[in-house]
């Protein structure tokens, strides 16, 4: 029982800490040349999840970030974190997140790509429209980069973060 309940509290934390890197995200990243990017610094929560505590918590925090969402942005705001949160963990638990030997940096860059298609395909069934696609190649290239800041961050917080969390 004290086990469930010091998960249960850590991912409370986690959400959290989510939620607040996205926030300062928001607010002190000044907005940048294309609409709709965004660094994703709450993402290196959701891999911490992924990485240490399993999937099941990497989808809880990915769903409940996209709830999240839905009360400050609204629903298509939501949808798109949704299908962009939900297809870059499949993408990094395909690729071996779980295993003991892995790529921060690797699993890093493709869960970026993975989010950025997911929420291409969710704005082009919002959109009735294939349009969208036209702007994968600049998302393409900030994910990959984005995704390198992120794995390089989550790399250099992992001993901080094992330690506060288990």
């Amino acid at each position: 029982m004290k086990y469930r309940a010091s998960r249960a509290a850590a991912m409370g934390l986690l959400f959290a800490l989510s939620i607040v890197l996205s926030f300062a995200e928001s607010a002190l990243i000044p907005p940048l040349p294309v609409p709709g990017l965004k660094i994703g610094l709450s993402n290196i929560v959701t891999m911490y999840c992924l990485f240490c505590m399993g999937r099941r918590e990497a989808y809880m925090i990915a769903v409940l970030k996209s709830m999240f969402v839905l009360f400050t942005r609204g629903a298509v705001g939501a949808a798109m974190s949704l299908a962009g949160g939900l297809a870059s963990v499949t993408v990094m638990l395909l690729l071996g997140a779980e295993r003991e030997k892995r790529s921060f940096l690797f699993i890093s860059v493709c869960g970026g790509l993975a989010h950025n298609a997911g929420q291409l395909f969710m704005a082009a069934a919002v959109l009735k429209s294939a349009m969208v696609f036209y702007y994968f190649p600049a998302l393409a290239l900030f994910g990959i980069a984005m995704g390198v800041l992120t794995g390089v961050l989550l790399r250099s917080l992992m001993p901080h973060f094992k330690r506060i969390f288990f």
